[in-house]
């Protein structure tokens, strides 16, 4: 892989997480512009090692030498949980940051679409987020509406399968 490659795929990373963050940002959320950007840009460059490292062992492998790229991709999904972990508060009786700590998740998954070079799939997927994120806004806020018209109770708990308690 040549360097202008590599630039190019850790450039898209940066847009398309930049794309995401801002998102975040713009409504105020901690995990914002610059943890996106450094979450989809550092799964890329993790990507990039890892293609790098299978392309340096395409020549005659030492035995019991073993080369699996995409190792470094399922940690980078461990990793990020952690991150997205971090992003999750209990708040009283009721969970914030679920939709950052998914977006966080996603964002990964960017990065490491860009760096293997798949950069329709990337880019698909940073429109169908901000779909999401920003167009289902309405939909939420009218389903909001609904349950406070008729007393439907938000429940506290998450997706618990019982009714909330009133």
């Amino acid at each position: 892989m040549d360097e202008r490659t590599i630039v190019l795929r850790l450039a898209l990373a940066l847009l398309l997480g930049g794309l995401l963050g801002l998102e975040r940002e713009l409504r105020g959320h901690d995990a914002g512009l610059r943890t996106h950007l450094l979450v989809c840009l550092g799964s890329c460059l993790f990507t990039l090692v890892s293609i790098s490292a299978g392309q340096s062992m395409s020549g005659p492998v030492p035995s019991g030498v073993e080369a699996d790229i995409t190792r470094i991709a399922s940690q980078v999904v461990v990793g990020i949980g952690f991150l997205g972990g971090g992003a999750i508060l209990r708040h009283g009786t009721s969970i914030r940051g679920l939709t950052t700590a998914a977006n966080l998740w996603l964002t990964a998954s960017v990065g490491l679409a860009a760096g293997m070079g798949f950069f329709f799939g990337a880019a698909v997927t940073v429109g169908f987020a901000l779909l999401v994120l920003v167009g289902l806004r309405p939909v939420e806020r009218l389903i909001e509406g609904f349950r406070n018209r008729h007393g439907i109770a938000k429940d506290p708990r998450g997706d618990s399968e019982e009714p909330p308690v009133r």
